[in-house]
Parts: C-alpha cells; sequence; structure tokens
C-alpha cells in the first residue's frame, strides 16, 4: 500500500526465555556495550530488576522497559520474566515489539515457559533471533539444544519463514556472542548487528491519526498516573488534546502534561513523539492496560491485549484475629480492596471479583506463586490480610467437569527417580517422557491437575535434596482425574491466648511438627504445630510448670527444644487446608483456623478426650 511505510531508526524487541537462562544479565551487558554506563561508573548486578522482591530472589517478576543506541538506532528493549505464573507480563510486553531474542540455556536446552513464550511469540507474528546462551557450562550441549529448538518450533506449526531464523551463541555472563561455535566472540556487537538486520522496523499507515496502544501503567508522586505503550500511527506533541477509547467504546477526554521516552534505563523528555516509539504520557487518569489512546477528532481503537484466563483463585478478606491492627498500617476492608482493584489495573494477569461475604474479594491469577508475589507485596506496604488456600478454577464443558492441567518438567538426579514418579503418581500424573543424557541426571515429563501440584514443590526438594528442578506450563482442560487429599495429617490448636511455653512445647513435640517458639503470642484458633495424625488437636501451648517448694536433681534441668523452621508465605499458604487461614501482618505470618473457637469447629478434640471416651466404652 502506497500509504504504509517504516520507522529505520527504531527497533522494538523483546528478550523471552524460561526462568534463570539469563535474559536479565546479557541485558546488562548490552546497556554497557552500548554505552548507556561510564567505563568507571558503578552499576549493580541484574540492573534492571530493581524491585526488592526481585533482588532478594533472584528472578523478574515484572516486564521493565530499556533503549540503547547503535548506529544511530534506537533498540528498545524489553526484559521479560521467565517463570509461568508471570506469562501475562510477557503477553502484555509482546504487543509493543516486532521482534523477540529466543534465550534458550546451553545445557538445559528448551524448557516450560521457553514453549510458552515462542507459542506467544509465534502468534504475535514477530520475527525471531534464536542465542544458546550459557555455551561455557562444562555440560553444554549447544548442538542437540539448537535441535531440540527446531522442533518446538515445527511443534508449535511455525510457519516456514519462521523457521528461517538467525541462530548465535553467547556467553551473556562475559558479554560474548558469535555466529559459530569455531570462531570465539569478541562482544556483543554480531547481536546488534543481528538485531539491526533481521527485526523490521515499525510499520505505521500515514493515513492513520495518532494511536497508542496502553500496555502498561505507573505512578509518579510528582506528575500522577503514566501511561506506557508503544505509538502505532501518527504522531503527538505536548498539550494536545487525546481521548481514550474504553473496553466499552466510550471516549475519556484526556490531556497530556509530558511526553517521555527511554533512554537507557532513565527517562528523558520530548517535545514529540513518533510511529514505533514506546513512550510513556504523563498526567492521566483513569487508563487502563489495553485503552487505545487517540486523537480527538478521529478516535479509532486499536485492538486490545488479550491475556489467557487465570487458572488459581484465593480468598482476601480482612484480619479478624485477635491481634488485628498491632502490627499493620491497613487493616480495615475498603483499603484491602482498593488495594486489589490498583493491582489489577496494573497486573493484567490479576482478577478481583467481590464474594457473597462483603468483607470478601475473590483474587484470580496464573498460580500460587503469583499470588504468594501479590500478598509479599502488599504486607511490606503495611497491609494485614487474612487468605484461604488456592483453589483451582473449574470449567464446564459438554456437561462435564474439567480442570486445568499442567506439563510438568523435572530434573533429577538417578537416584531419586523413583521417590519422585511414586509421589506424582499420588497426585493423579502420568507420566509422557523420560530421558537419560548419561551424566547423572534425568529428564521426566508428567501430565498433572494444576490442584495436585499445590503444595508439591517444598515436598519435591525435601525428595531430592534440594537438587531437583521443576517447572511446568499449562497445557490446558482435561476431565476431572479424581478426588485428591492435599494433606494426610492435622493440625496442633491452640486452646487459649497466651505466650508459648517451653513445658507446654516439650510435650507437644511428640505429637508432631510444631510452628511456634518459646515467647511467641498465641491465641484460640491459632495453628501453633502439625500433627502427626489426622484430624485437629486443641492443645495448651502456654501452660506453664507446676512451681513447689519440692526439690530434686532433675526438677530443674534446661529444656531443649528442636529448632523450628521458619514460617514462610509460600509454605503457609499451601500447607492450610480448606477450613484453615493464613494470617498475613508486615511482620508475622501465622496460621489459623476460620472459626476461632473450639466450640464451633467440627472434628477438633481437646487433649485426652479419646482416652475418656475409651475408658466410658470399657
Amino acid at each position: 500500500m502506497k500509504n504504509i511505510e517504516h520507522n529505520t531508526k527504531i527497533r522494538n524487541i523483546a528478550i523471552i526465555a524460561h526462568v534463570d537462562h539469563g535474559k536479565t544479565t546479557l541485558v546488562d551487558l548490552m546497556l554497557r556495550q552500548s554505552g548507556v554506563f561510564r567505563l568507571n561508573q558503578e552499576v549493580d548486578e541484574r540492573v534492571m530488576d530493581n524491585m526488592d522482591l526481585e533482588k532478594e530472589r533472584g528472578i523478574t517478576i515484572a516486564a521493565k522497559n530499556c533503549s540503547v543506541l547503535w548506529k544511530d538506532v534506537r533498540i528498545n528493549i524489553l526484559d521479560t520474566p521467565g517463570h509461568a505464573d508471570f506469562g501475562g507480563e510477557v503477553e502484555r510486553s509482546l504487543s509493543m515489539v516486532d521482534g523477540a531474542i529466543l534465550l534458550v540455556d546451553a545445557a538445559e536446552g528448551p524448557l516450560p515457559q521457553t514453549r510458552f513464550v515462542l507459542r506467544k511469540a509465534l502468534e504475535s507474528g514477530l520475527k525471531m533471533i534464536v542465542v544458546i546462551n550459557k555455551i561455557d557450562r562444562k555440560d553444554a550441549r549447544p548442538k542437540e539444544v539448537l535441535d531440540e529448538i527446531y522442533n518446538l518450533f515445527i511443534d508449535l506449526e511455525a510457519h516456514e519463514k519462521d523457521l528461517d531464523f538467525p541462530v548465535l551463541y553467547a556467553v551473556g555472563r562475559d558479554g560474548i556472542a558469535q555466529k559459530t561455535l569455531e570462531e570465539p566472540g569478541k562482544d556483543l556487537s554480531i547481536l546488534f548487528d543481528t538485531i539491526l538486520d533481521s527485526v523490521p522496523a515499525p510499520v505505521y499507515n500515514t493515513a492513520e491519526p495518532f494511536q497508542m496502544l496502553v500496555a502498561d501503567l505507573d505512578y509518579s508522586d510528582y506528575v500522577g498516573q503514566l501511561a506506557i505503550g508503544r505509538v502505532f500511527n501518527g504522531s503527538a506533541r505536548c498539550n494536545d488534546n487525546l481521548v481514550c477509547i474504553k473496553e466499552d467504546g466510550k471516549t475519556i477526554p484526556i490531556k497530556v502534561t509530558k511526553l517521555q521516552v527511554y533512554n537507557g534505563i532513565s527517562i528523558e523528555m520530548v517535545d514529540e513523539v513518533h510511529p514505533g516509539d514506546i513512550i510513556i504520557l504523563a498526567g492521566i487518569e483513569n487508563v487502563s492496560i489495553g485503552d487505545t489512546i487517540c486523537n480527538e477528532s478521529v478516535p479509532k481503537a486499536l485492538p486490545r491485549i488479550n491475556v489467557d484466563e487465570p487458572t488459581v483463585s484465593m480468598n482476601f478478606t480482612m484480619n479478624t484475629s485477635p491481634f488485628a491492627g498491632e502490627e499493620g498500617t491497613y487493616v480495615q476492608s475498603r483499603k484491602i480492596m482498593e488495594r486489589l482493584r490498583r493491582e489489577t489495573l496494573q497486573n493484567v494477569g490479576i482478577q478481583m471479583e467481590e464474594a457473597s461475604d462483603s468483607d470478601t474479594y475473590i483474587v484470580k491469577g496464573r498460580g500460587e506463586f503469583q499470588m504468594e508475589i501479590l500478598l509479599e507485596t502488599i504486607r511490606r506496604e503495611g497491609y494485614e490480610v487474612s487468605v484461604g488456600r488456592p483453589q483451582v478454577i473449574f470449567k464446564k464443558r459438554d456437561g462435564q467437569t474439567v480442570e486445568p492441567i499442567e506439563h510438568l518438567y523435572i530434573d533429577c538426579d538417578e537416584a531419586h527417580i523413583g521417590i519422585v514418579t511414586e509421589k506424582i503418581s499420588q497426585r493423579k500424573g502420568q507420566m509422557l517422557n523420560m530421558v537419560n543424557h548419561g551424566t547423572g541426571r534425568v529428564r521426566l515429563e508428567f501430565t498433572i491437575p494444576t490442584r495436585c501440584l499445590i503444595g508439591y514443590r517444598n515436598e519435591f526438594l525435601t525428595d531430592t535434596r534440594g537438587t531437583g528442578i521443576m517447572s511446568s506450563y499449562l497445557k490446558g482442560y482435561e476431565e476431572f482425574r479424581g478426588e485428591f487429599k492435599s494433606r494426610l495429617t492435622g493440625s496442633l490448636v491452640a486452646d487459649r491466648k497466651g505466650a508459648a511455653a517451653p513445658y507446654a512445647l516439650e510435650n507437644l513435640e511428640a505429637r508432631g511438627a510444631l510452628f511456634v517458639k518459646p515467647g511467641d503470642l498465641v491465641y484460640e484458633g491459632m495453628i501453633v504445630g502439625e500433627y502427626s495424625r489426622d484430624g485437629d488437636l486443641n492443645v495448651n501451648a502456654a501452660k506453664g510448670k507446676k512451681l513447689t517448694n519440692m526439690r530434686s536433681s532433675t526438677c530443674d534441668d534446661n529444656i531443649i527444644l528442636k529448632p523450628v523452621m521458619p514460617m514462610t508465605l509460600g509454605k503457609a499458604i499451601t500447607f492450610i487446608r480448606d477450613d484453615e487461614m493464613v494470617e498475613v501482618t508486615p511482620k508475622s505470618i501465622r496460621l489459623r483456623k476460620k472459626i476461632l473457637a473450639a466450640d464451633g469447629r467440627k472434628g477438633s478434640r481437646p487433649r485426652g478426650q479419646k482416652a475418656v471416651e475409651e475408658e466410658e466404652e470399657e
């Protein structure tokens, strides 16, 4: 068409890969070698992971934007998460780019998230560049991995033109890329040149008005809400009169106070933006991800961003324990609702709806890990909440109940094959494949219901002595595979308020594993340990030793208790059962019963009750 043109001064590209395959490290070296940082400038490792949780856990949670300048061409780079639970971040990022770098570990090869992100990229029609990273590993097998990548493209029914992708080999940590395994590389210049040669320049229609698709939201204390997205057509200047087209087609007039673009990892002010630019509009209210911002005179919407449906839900409610309000700043139900609603605006993978109970909110997402990150984020902001166990979202198909099924990949030592396959089969898993490369480690593939996978990760790490690697992606929905009991043990439940006493805890150690230490405050209905048998047992964790004037040589011996494993959010939300909750505050993580009073709970009994019943029967 005669009105179609290309903006040759811009390239937009995303870096996609499985978790821990080196995306953020590669972006670090691209920023350094393109001249973003001075030679003597001190910069933190993984500079794009700027959230506290990202630095602590060593993973990317939210997609980030940056840009580099190479041969007078601005390359906008989007660093995406590698964990399957944050797939919504990948999907919205792909809406802003024309190409993608598929990064694959030279030893591990394509893994579940590799398949997920590649499928999304191919559906978006992006030009692919394959980079096989970490070729310096002792167990690297780049030739076999390249064959696996071709097989993955074919398995995803890629078109013939998609199979004609450039292949580079890299050591991202050292900032080296090369075209062949034999020819040693010196820097990343080959990667930059390949991006300019292979990734198409942004296409736009000169006859169309200004159109921008909002792909991300942020907030500034100085200028208010920020809308981030790509300009598809036309141009805009500061103080232009624009409109925002919502999902229902309604238009809201807006006025832009600032126009900004990315320059390295920072942003800079510009007077005008052009097609292909990834920009930041400041001073905009009531904008959602997926909205179109365009000229007031010619409002024309772009296709909205579509993401996969959530598979897991959790109930969030206000904290009603006796310790409510002692550690947090925001306790009210209204404050929790406002915070969750704000999260749905910024995170396309999260949905929220109100339950029949006015103080309860149902939050839906991709997995329990995404829920754990959300909980950890809001507790650090000063919120107190109580949450239930993650529940899988079932569907009805042709009158039958279907459930989400995961394609599970496990990499473990040969010695642990037996225990792993036994545990997976107990959880309704079915083995698909087993590959042994002769290195002492084995790769296993299963299909398993999502609900049966919840809570298995910690158990898996224990079974494999911390050496196993487990990852999965959503395969689809299949018929319900039958009931599965998430936990065979019960709970030790405190029957009164007080401080945990060493004397009481010593006597309770024989009943199961404890969650509290001497001096910890407990209350009626709080879970203080895991009971070794099925059912719950009400216990007095605050019972002290009776004082008498009698003396003996052993009465004052020191009480030595077993160390208590600190309770983490991830462990807590997968440990509880349906009648239990996790109390989350900025300083504490406590387990509790939904009904605190022992009289209102079924299936619980005080200590000694069973023995009394047996005596009566005799």
